[in-house]
Order: structure tokens, then sequence, then C-alpha cells
């Protein structure tokens, strides 16, 4: 950079109101005293060349090259910014709206930054360890309408564009503070980013630390807000299946990135996301966010019970017709309203429902409701059904839910056991090796070499291949046709053995239900309630498993939601056994 050549530009910075330019290496004038970086080159001066002229609102690594290095000067919200870009990429190809990642998602970034103090802000926390504070023309508890206008797209596959335009000069805002080059200095010996070392030991209370994790968490949110058809645990198994970058995410930084030391801990993941933690995460960043109420859950809504219900019915093989039932379930237990089902950050108790999971419980409570999963009554329908279907083989056949058992657990273990062994194949190391410090870089980049080598030799001598085939996305991971011979499907089957005339309706034959849970944990505990198999029927334990392993959730997670929606079912029941807990105690008094 030339700061001489750049004293003859004599503009105000757009974003500090400094007049204080420097030349990167691409010739384009950058801000030193906020670090900004124009589109403007060092040719064209006038401003009247370049109309709508964007600055950019994060800046790009000062694209100062290191002559031990040969890197740009990056911090550690860059590479967040640059994971979270690749992810909203990566959706957009599973046939999500461009609105994700060119309004939304970068909307909720650029509040992060802003929150967080590390942009959009005087004195951000990379620039200078004092206090930053908030930019008066642009405060955190600024109305959502009042955000900045948002780009159509990024310039950059790594760094944002803040598109506001050049603003008048009573709208200009105070200059940052200068950063200093030691600092830069200092902080490239332990980490390849500028801020590496102080970002893993910085500890501010009342501000979420961004990690790999909670960049999942953004994308739920804009998902949530764009109200699409992928639900967290979709969200989770499309990272899984490698179609959403996750692990080793910072393989596809730009070389010039470079990223070692501290910076490991930081980008370096290795475990699958966790569905309670990212949702746990997800409320936690949208509280820090100050986010408004969300877009109204409807009917008409992916998301409502209703559809999501249907959707899993198809997915494990279950009748059409339980499907009135569960829509039942839902208007009983008050699931389906508006107010319940749409997220709203700024309520007194901020907290989201667990969409995919919820429509799950409903399905097993109406399974519940149908054939009491005691280990008894499921298998003595089954035997009527069975009888009928044999004796009337061109009629509508009934459901059997022996038979239904027997076609899911064959279905269900060559899918676990299939995902049990990708999962131990899989390679946890990345093909960008990570080194503790520069010194270190030429020493691990031939051991990984000579890695590489050696698997290409055993593959040849065992005449194999280590690639692994990746799967096409869908949002079914069962598939049941009426055509596939192999496999029965259900979906047609009549409920008509399980039902009895009363009056002018149907009703169930069985008239019995047991609660999954006869007593809620104190207030205190970490969890509603506890799940122990041995306590549980075989078919409930079953059912359990399956849709569990379907979210890729624990069983007692699944056990906890079924038990919240039959308090809300069964409030009566409930009260009784609370009368009863009473009136024991004072007894004993």
């Amino acid at each position: 950079m030339d700061l001489e050549e750049a004293k003859e530009f004599r503009e105000r910075c757009t974003q500090c109101a400094a007049v204080s330019w420097g030349l990167t290496d691409e010739g384009k004038y950058y801000c030193t005293s906020c670090h900004n970086v124009t589109e403007r080159s060092q040719e064209v001066i006038s401003t009247e060349a370049i109309p709508n002229t964007k600055i950019q609102a994060i800046n790009r690594g000062l694209k100062r090259k290191r002559k031990h290095e040969k890197g740009w000067d990056w911090y550690v919200c860059e590479g967040f910014q640059h994971i979270l870009y690749q992810q909203a990429e990566a959706l957009k190809t599973l046939g999500v709206g461009p609105e994700l990642k060119n309004e939304v998602l970068h909307n909720f970034w650029k509040r992060y930054l802003q929150k967080s103090k590390q942009a959009y802000c005087k004195n951000p926390v990379y620039t200078s360890r004092r206090k930053a504070t908030v930019l008066e023309e642009n405060p955190s508890h600024s109305d959502w309408d009042s955000a900045p206008e948002l780009l159509s797209d990024f310039s950059c596959p790594t760094f944002v564009e803040s598109g506001a335009e050049s603003q008048p000069d009573d709208h200009i805002r105070k200059p940052f503070p200068i950063s200093k080059a030691s600092q830069s200095e200092t902080a490239s010996v332990c980490s390849g980013s500028l801020d590496g070392v102080e970002y893993s030991l910085r500890k501010e209370k009342g501000v979420v630390k961004m990690t790999v994790p909670s960049t999942l968490a953004f994308c739920y949110l804009a998902l949530l807000w764009q109200r699409e058809t992928i639900t967290l645990s979709d969200l989770l198994r499309f990272v899984e299946e490698d179609h959403i970058p996750y692990i080793n995410a910072f393989q596809h930084f730009p070389e010039e990135m470079k990223l070692y030391g501290r910076d490991k801990g930081i980008f370096a993941i290795e475990s699958w996301p966790n569905y309670e933690d990212i949702h746990k995460k997800m409320i936690e960043v949208a509280t820090f966010l100050d986010l408004p109420r969300f877009p109204d859950i409807t009917e008409d809504c992916y998301l409502h019970p209703n559809i999501l219900c249907m959707k899993y019915l198809m997915e494990v093989n279950l009748p059409d017709e339980m499907h009135s039932f569960t829509c039942q379930v839902v208007k009983m237990a008050g699931i389906g309203e508006v107010d319940f089902l749409t997220f709203d950050p700024i309520a007194k108790m901020a907290k989201t429902v667990k969409y995919d999971v919820q429509a799950i419980a409903v399905i097993v409570i109406v399974l519940k409701l149908l054939f009491l999963l005691d280990d008894s009554l499921e298998w003595s329908l089954s035997t009527i059904a069975e009888k009928y279907n044999e004796e009337n083989k061109e009629d509508k056949p009934w459901f059997d839910f022996r038979k239904w058992y027997q076609v899911m657990k064959k279905s269900f273990d060559d899918k676990k056991q299939k995902w049990e062994e990708a999962r131990a194949k899989y390679v946890w190391k990345s093909e960008k090796p990570l080194y503790h410090s520069s010194i270190d870089r030429s020493v691990v980049y031939k051991r990984r070499e000579m890695v590489v080598n050696l698997q290409k030799q055993f593959s040849t001598l065992v005449d194999s291949t280590p690639t692994v085939e990746k799967k096409s996305p869908s949002s079914f991971q069962f598939n049941w046709t009426e055509e596939d011979t192999d496999k029965t499907c259900f979906h047609g089957h009549s409920l008509q053995g399980i039902l009895k005339k009363k009056g002018q309706s149907l009703t169930t034959k069985n008239s019995l239900y047991w609660l999954s849970t006869q007593k809620f944990c104190k207030s205190y505990c970490k969890h509603v309630t506890t799940y122990e198999e041995s306590n549980f029927s075989l078919s409930y334990q079953f059912i359990l498993n399956l849709f569990s392993f379907l979210l890729r959730i624990k069983t007692s997670f699944l056990h906890e939601e079924v038990s919240l929606i039959e308090k809300r079912l069964f409030k009566t029941k409930y009260s009784k056994t609370k009368k009863k807990s009473s009136r024991s105690r004072k007894v004993r008094k």
C-alpha cells in the first residue's frame, strides 16, 4: 500500500468522514481510519464517474500481504462471514429463495456485528480495547424497518457489502480510532487472523460469542423467518450428508486467508451438530439480536403441525386416514394456533416451537389412542385385520400393525446400519492441513502428503477406492410407493378394523390410554421428565426409536415432547393426580 500516492484523493470517507486514504494491492482506495475499501480505483478520482458507489461494511482484510506468509490481514468475524456465505449458497442450491441470503441472513449478520461491536459502531473491538458505543445514527434498538439497505447480491464470495450509498454530509459518521500496525504483528505470531488470540480469550457478559455451530443457528433463523420448507432436523441432516458446509468449512477459505494456531480452536469442528444445542443457540442469538416477532405460522404454512404430520405419516408408511386424527389432536391440544406457533424473541419467555418434533409427538399420541401400544392390544387388533384381509382380498385392506412393524423394522435397521457405517468411515481431517504456527507449516504439509501417498498405495493393494458416495438431497429418507413390490405401502390402507360406530360418528375400539409421564420434574430441573426404556412397552420403544432416528434426536427428547402435549391434552387427568398428591401430604402431616 502506498500512502503517498493516495494523498491526491481528498474525498471524505462515507463511513467515518475521515480524509485519510491508502491504496490496496489492487489499486483501490481504503480508509486508514476505519479500513473500509471503496470500489474506486486510483485512476478514478471523481465521484461522478461512478454513481451509487458502494463501500464495504466489513473490510476485506487490508489485503496487505505479509512477507513471512504472503497472506491477508483478516479478522475472525470475516471467517464466520465466509462460512455463512457458503451455507447460504448451499441452501440456495437446495431450492431456498435468494432472498434468504441477500436480505434476511445478510440483515441478521449485520445486526450481530453491530450488537457485538465488531462493525457499524465507534471503537470496534478489534481496533481498540476501549469499550465501543453504538452509533447514534443507527442504535441497537432501532426500528427493524429502518435497518440499513441491503444489497441484492454479494460482490465477493467472502465478504459482505453494506449496500448503503454515499450519504450526505449531515449524516456523516464520526471517524473510528486508527488501528495500530503493531497489533497485527503481535497477533500474527500465534494465529493467522489478527484477533485470533484475543477472540479466543474474550468473555464479555451479555454478548453472544460466535462459533461454528452458531452459523447453523443463523441459517435456521433465516429459514424460519422466510417460512421455508426446511425444518431444523432437515438442516442438520443436510449438514451430515455434506450438502451444507460445516465440518472443515474453513478449507474453502481463500488461499490468502492463512489459518493456524488459535484459529484452529475457533474454526475446526470435530463433532456433529446436536439438535438441542442448535435450537438453544437459535433462541439465544434471536434474543441477543432483539429480533421482532417472526412472520405468522398459519395453517397453509409448511411448519404448521397439520402439514408436517401429513409429511411424516407418508415418511413412516402409515395410513392416510390417520391424518384426520392428528388434526383433531392438534386442535384439542391448542398447538395449531398462530400465537402458539409463531416465534417471538422479544416476548417475556422467548421460546420457539420444535415444529418437527412436535408433529412427530402428535403422531405418537395418535398411535397410542388407536392401538394403546401396551404390547397386547395392537397385536390382537393385528390378528383381526390379518384375518379380514385374507377373507376379503379384493376389498380395501385393513391396516395391520404387526405387518407394518415387520416392514418398518427391516427398513429402519438397514437404514440405521448404513448411517452408522457412514459415520464410522467419516474422515474428520481436512484436505487443508492445520498447523500451530507458521514455523510448523512445511512439516505439517510434508506429513499430510506422506499420509495421502500411503492411503493411495494401500487402496491400490486392496483394489478399492476410499471415495464415499454422496447422496442427493431429499426431504424424505424413506420412500414408499404402490408400484414397489418389495415393500408394502400402507398409505391407502383402511382404519376400519380399529374403529366402531357410535351413533352417527366413528370412535376407536380402544377406550384406554396411558400417560407417558405421570409426574413432571420440578421447575429447577434441567429436564421436564425422564425416560427409561425398561419402564415402557416394546412397541412404544420401537416407535420412539424409529422417529428419533428420523429426526436425529435422543429418544428422551421425543418422549418429553409427547409428555408435554399429553399434559395439554389431558388437563383433567393431571389435575386429579395433583389433588391426590396434595391430599396424601395432608394425611402424612
